[in-house]
Formats: structure tokens, C-alpha cells, sequence
């Protein structure tokens, strides 16, 4: 690059230098006579004060137009020359800058004549080049923006870039900033994307110099006016007043609507008067809609609003009509232990006690009759207007089963059931719908005897019953099974009776004796006394032997055996025997007195040795 032309005020230098060249001449004339006449002192000083004179006027002309390139300092440049890479740049030094055309992307249209600010990177390249960087000087010149903007609370304007984790990018003055979510707007935002590629007012909120981070929000400056209208509504706020508001947030629980810059919670159970399970069943984000204040609190900062209160309640739109006893169609809304609620008209329910969905006394749960969701028919069995109650019944809409009660289940008469339920002392059996039995414990078997139900059935099975007992006005059924067979006991009354005599073995020894198996039926006790043998000792478990019966009851079912007995009724029958012959011999011979004792006396020995 060439350097600038002569500049004037060093031309007019060298003309004054040149004033003093005739004395120069005259001293080459005759120099010995110069040297010796010339005034050297006052010569010096003559030059000096021309050099100082000349050079300030220099030092002037350069000051005015020539920068100081000093390397942090941004200087405005002209654009002179634009090429195919770079842009020629004069910031009027003694050469011309050059910056490469990448700086300037975000400005196509840059053109000759267009002012420009730069820093000086390198004062002098390689090819003795000035390189300047409009990128540099941009920035510097943007952090100096940011920081006033930041100081002041002057609103700028910024690029949204792109998406980031948490907010968004935002380019402020050629820098990046970033914009977090919660301070895009003051409503939630559910698309980020919408803001993309955007130009918007921001306001610095924060600056972190050490690492060189920018934070901007845009809901800064939304908020003060919407304080001032939040301050205007508050004030105007009454209970009762209707306003306009919008859905800002769908929760679980209810909604909330922005009323201004005011937020009211309407209760999911203010949405509607009818039963919901979702307030977006009702409404949804961003929809208008007007709403009634129906309280707030002292600083009216929590403030309740409804929905379904701007409408009629629908027990007041109830026609006049419907009464007690009439058949009403609905829809199954909510399930509870104890029944359902049933929705016959919009916000009109009626509940259905599980006792009234079926004529059976065994209740159960509502869900073994009915689902959420289920249309079904009822009828009407009370209505109370005024707390807005009503109370329905599905088993009215079928013939009551015990009204024919003594013709289908007459006392005697046998059926089968199933059986439904246990208590300690007897077993429910369902012979129909409806119609429910009760067979105590004590009616279950002839022979076992059973401690708890649940021994001798299970709940689910078959069983054959005969009914006992009616009881009509109570609807109350009593029934046997046993009895649906005879009692073994009347046979066994017969062939046990007392004094027979059994052969069986020993089937266990307990506490004061032993039992033994006499059938599957018949359990005898044999008391310890009663184990003695012949010879004096006593049977053991599983030994066989001859027993005899000594008691037998058949209400109690309890059955007495003996072993000694039966060779003690042996000894018994010889002493009577012996007593008869003596008897006899002696009316055929008339002995004395005395021989009769000894006749006894040695029978009384026989037996004695016997033992």
C-alpha cells in the first residue's frame, strides 16, 4: 500500500530550513575568515528556536489528522474499499486497515462510505499491513452498552436466536445473553419455539463479569404495568362479581384463570354440577371465559372463583314432575362401598344403598352389581327437595321373591343352595335370589361334631338343604342338611344298646382312658377302670378285645364302653349259678346252717385262687 502524498506543513518545515543557505555559501567562500568572525552562540541558539517552532506546528498537524493506534481503544472507520474478502478500512493513520468480510455477516449490506468502528489488532503484519477487527470492537463497544443498560435500566432490544436447557439465546449488541423461561412472559409457556428467530425488548437483570455472562428478562418489563392493573383490580374486587379472565394453568385440584395480572383458583368442584373427574374435561389453556368472585381473603391475594355458580342449579330446574315411585334412567357416576351415586339429570344424583340393589339379605359390595359408567334403571324411593337428596332402588324394579315365599319353600319341602358365608355358629345358603338361609352348626352333620363351619363346607359349594323353619313376616328361612338323610343314630340306638357287647381294638389312649372306633360314626369311651383285663392288667393302643356297652346317649351322641365288664358279668353269672345248685342241694339233703357256710366258704376260695 503506498503511503499519503507530502503533507503541506512539511513542506513549509523544509522551506524554513532552507532560508539559511546564502550564510552557508559565504562560509564555503572564505571559511578560515567564517570560523573566526561567526557567532556561534547566538547561532545555536537562532536554530533551536526555528526546530522548536517548526516541530510544534508539525506535532499539531499530525494530532489533527492522524489517530493514535493505541491497541484497547475503538476508533470510527470509512469504508473505501470493499473486495471479494476484505473491506478496506480508513481510520486516517498513515495506511489504510484491513478486516476481513466474516465480520461483517450480520450486516450484507455493508457498502463503500459506510462508517464503521474498529480496534486496532495488529499495528503492522508481515507485508507491513495495518489489520484491524470490527468483531473486537463490537464487542467492547456491546459489553460497554450492556453494562449502561444494566446500570440504568434501559430497555434494549435483542435477537432471539435459539432453544437452550432452561430459556432461550438471545443476541444484545452482537453478544449472547441468556433468557431464562420463567422470565420469557409472566404466564407459563408451553412453546418455546414461537419465539424463535424474533426481535424483542429486554431488560438487564443480571451481569457476572468474572465469567462473562449476560442474564435479560422480557417479563421484567411486562410486570409493572400488569402491578398497576393488578392494583386496580384488587381494589375493585367484590364477592359476586362476575369478570373475564383465561385459563393459565390446568391442575388436578382446579384451574386457574388470570383475571388482568390477578390469579383465582376455580375448585375442580366449581367447574361444573355435574361430577368430573378432570377439570380439562370442562376447559382448556388459553380459553376465555367468565367467572363469578365467590371469596377472597384479607389481602386479597388468594381469590375463589366459580363457574358453575354464573348457571341454574339443577335441582331447581327439576321439574315439578318427578316424584317418589317414578322410574328415572342415569348414569352410574361414583362407586362407594356402601352403594352408588347416580346421575339422572345434569347435577341431579341419587344414591343406590347397596341394600337396594338386590333383595338378597347377604350384602355385598355395590361393585359386584354395577361399574362407573354403566346406564341403568331405578326408581325413585325418596326425594327431599330442599337438601337436594334422593335415594334410589334397583331391586324394586323386580317382583319381591318373598312374596311367594310359603307356595316355592315350604317347611319340609328340600332344595339345594349355595353356600354364601360363615359364622361361628352355622352357614348362609342362597336358595335364589333374594331368598337366604340359615343352617346352625348343630344341623350340619348327625355324627361329626364340628367346631366352626368351614369343616364341613366352603364358601361357593352346593348343598342340599330342607327347610325347617318360615318366618315370613322377619324373612327369615331355617334350614338343615343333615336332615336331607336319616339319622343313623335311630339304628345305632339298636345295635348299641346297653349291654351288647362289640369286639375292637384300642384305637387311642387319653388322658383318664382310651376310644375306640367302633364305625366312621360311633366313638366309644372306655374310662381307665374299665381297661383292666382278666388278669389284672390293662389293654394298650391297638390291642383287640371284647367290649361291652355301659352307656349309650343319643341326644348327646355319646357311647360308654367297658372291657371289664364283660368277665365281671361272667364272674357274677357263676356265683349265681353256684348260689342256685347250693340252693337246690340243700332242699334235696335240708343241711344245717353250717354246712351251707362251708359250701360258700369253699366257693368263695375257688374264686379267690381264680383271681
Amino acid at each position: 500500500m503506498s503511503e499519503k502524498e507530502t503533507n503541506p506543513a512539511e513542506v513549509e518545515a523544509t522551506e524554513a530550513v532552507t532560508v539559511e543557505a546564502p550564510v552557508v555559501s559565504e562560509a564555503q567562500a572564505n571559511p578560515e575568515k567564517f570560523l573566526k568572525e561567526f557567532d556561534w552562540h547566538n547561532y545555536e541558539e537562532g536554530i533551536e528556536q526555528v526546530a522548536d517552532t517548526k516541530l510544534e506546528e508539525f506535532e499539531k498537524l499530525v494530532s489533527e489528522n492522524f489517530v493514535d493506534t493505541l491497541d484497547d481503544q475503538v476508533v470510527e472507520g470509512t469504508v473505501i474499499t470493499i473486495t471479494d474478502r476484505d473491506a478496506i478500512i480508513d481510520i486516517n493513520a498513515k495506511s489504510e486497515g484491513v478486516i476481513s468480510l466474516n465480520e461483517f455477516r450480520y450486516n450484507p449490506n455493508l457498502a463503500v462510505g459506510d462508517k464503521v468502528e474498529v480496534l486496532i489488532d495488529v499495528r503492522e503484519d508481515a507485508t507491513g499491513q495495518l489489520v484491524l477487527s470490527h468483531r473486537k470492537a463490537r464487542v467492547i463497544k456491546a459489553w460497554d452498552r450492556v453494562n449502561n443498560a444494566h446500570d440504568t435500566g434501559e430497555i434494549v432490544n435483542g435477537f432471539v436466536k435459539c432453544r437452550t436447557k432452561g430459556g432461550m439465546i438471545v443476541d444484545v449488541f452482537g453478544i449472547e445473553a441468556f433468557l431464562p423461561g420463567s422470565q420469557i412472559d409472566v404466564k407459563p409457556i408451553r412453546d418455546y419455539d414461537q419465539y424463535v428467530n424474533k426481535t424483542m425488548e429486554f431488560k438487564v437483570v443480571k451481569i457476572n463479569h468474572e465469567f462473562k455472562n449476560i442474564v435479560v428478562s422480557h417479563k421484567a418489563l411486562i410486570e409493572a404495568d400488569i402491578e398497576e392493573q393488578k392494583k386496580e383490580i384488587i381494589g375493585q374486587l367484590e364477592k359476586g362479581q362476575v369478570l373475564e379472565g383465561v385459563v393459565k394453568n390446568i391442575t388436578s385440584y382446579g384451574v386457574f384463570i388470570d383475571l388482568g395480572g390477578v390469579d383465582g383458583l376455580v375448585h375442580i368442584t366449581d367447574l361444573s354440577w355435574s361430577r368430573i373427574n378432570h377439570p380439562n374435561e370442562i376447559v382448556e389453556l388459553d380459553q376465555k371465559l367468565n367467572v363469578v368472585i365467590l371469596d377472597f381473603d384479607e389481602n386479597k391475594s388468594r381469590i375463589q372463583l366459580g363457574l358453575k355458580q354464573l348457571s341454574k342449579h339443577p335441582w331447581e330446574a327439576l321439574g315439578e314432575n318427578v316424584k317418589v315411585g317414578d322410574k328415572v334412567k342415569g348414569k352410574v357416576v361414583v362407586i362407594a362401598d356402601y352403594g352408588a351415586f347416580v346421575e339422572v339429570e345434569e347435577g341431579v344424583e341419587g344414591l343406590v344403598h347397596v341394600s337396594e340393589m338386590s333383595w338378597s339379605t347377604h350384602l355385598r359390595s355395590a361393585q359386584d352389581f354395577v361399574s362407573v359408567g354403566d346406564e341403568i334403571d331405578a326408581v325413585i324411593l325418596t326425594l327431599d327437595r330442599e337438601d337436594r337428596k334422593m335415594s334410589l332402588g334397583i331391586k324394586q324394579l323386580t317382583p319381591d321373591p318373598w312374596t311367594d315365599i310359603t307356595t316355592k319353600y315350604p317347611v319340609g319341602s328340600k332344595h339345594t343352595g349355595i353356600v354364601r358365608n360363615f359364622t361361628n355358629f352355622g352357614v348362609f345358603v342362597e336358595l335364589e335370589e333374594g331368598i337366604d338361609g340359615l343352617i346352625y352348626i348343630s344341623d350340619l352333620s348327625w355324627t361329626k361334631k364340628i367346631k366352626h363351619p368351614s369343616e364341613f363346607c366352603n364358601v361357593g359349594d352346593n348343598l342340599d338343604v330342607v327347610v325347617l323353619e318360615l318366618d315370613v313376616e322377619g324373612r327369615k328361612l331355617s334350614l338343615g342338611h343333615k336332615q336331607t338323610t336319616e339319622n343313623p343314630w335311630d339304628k345305632y340306638e339298636t345295635e348299641f344298646a346297653l349291654g351288647t357287647t362289640h369286639t375292637a381294638a384300642i384305637t387311642e389312649m387319653v388322658d383318664k382312658g382310651a376310644t375306640i372306633d367302633f364305625n366312621e360314626d360311633i366313638v366309644a369311651f372306655v374310662p381307665a377302670r374299665h381297661l383292666e383285663k382278666e388278669d389284672g392288667s390293662k389293654l394298650g393302643k391297638g390291642e383287640e378285645a371284647e367290649f361291652k356297652i355301659i352307656e349309650f346317649n343319643k341326644e348327646f351322641k355319646r357311647v360308654v364302653a367297658s372291657h371289664t365288664a364283660v368277665f365281671r358279668e361272667e364272674e357274677a353269672k357263676i356265683v349265681k349259678q353256684a348260689v342256685r345248685k347250693a340252693e337246690a342241694q340243700a332242699a334235696e339233703a335240708k343241711p344245717t346252717l353250717g354246712d351251707a357256710n362251708d359250701a360258700l366258704q369253699a366257693l368263695k376260695d375257688k374264686m379267690d385262687g381264680k383271681k
